[in-house]
């Protein structure tokens, strides 16, 4: 097994929100640079027929080494101490981040979205189309607390 994974980004956000907060990330529109050394326009050819976006990024400006073990989120003493894959925070092992938004627009090499709670200058892994055939097949089940840590997030 590798010891690690070399990535180059594919592009970088831009954004007005330039610190990582808990919530209101929809008051925030986002695009995404392409590259320009790497990706021409054609990149983003016949992306802007799709609805969504998944975008997968570093949490670049995420302190450390990452969480490894439980922790309770959002140090809310009102929720239950969980495994950090048991969560979507910034604090993760390898700071991956991973959003689905609605696309705006292609311009270029650029993609404007909705919905990307990343911060100005982060790296972007990559950008894949949300198809129907990869959402989850059958009811999605969520503990209680995962609904009221999400009710101001969007």
């Amino acid at each position: 097994m590798p010891a690690s994974i070399l990535m180059n980004p594919v592009g970088y956000v831009r954004s007005a929100r330039a610190k990582a907060e808990d919530d209101g990330w929809d008051a925030y529109p986002a695009r995404i640079e392409l590259d320009p050394a790497r990706f021409g326009p054609e990149a983003l050819a016949g992306l802007d027929d799709f609805s969504h976006v998944e975008v997968l990024f570093h949490f670049h400006a995420a302190p450390g080494v990452g969480e490894t073990g439980a922790r309770v989120p959002r140090n809310n003493p009102a929720w239950p101490k969980i495994g950090i894959f048991a969560q979507r925070a910034k604090d993760r092992p390898n700071h991956i981040g991973a959003t689905l938004c609605r696309v705006l627009s292609v311009h270029g090499t650029t993609l404007e979205v909705a919905g990307l709670d990343a911060i100005d200058g982060t790296p972007v892994l990559d950008i894949k189309p949300v198809l129907k055939a990869f959402l989850p097949r059958g009811d999605v089940v969520e503990p209680g607390w995962a609904g009221e840590l999400m009710r101001h997030y969007w």
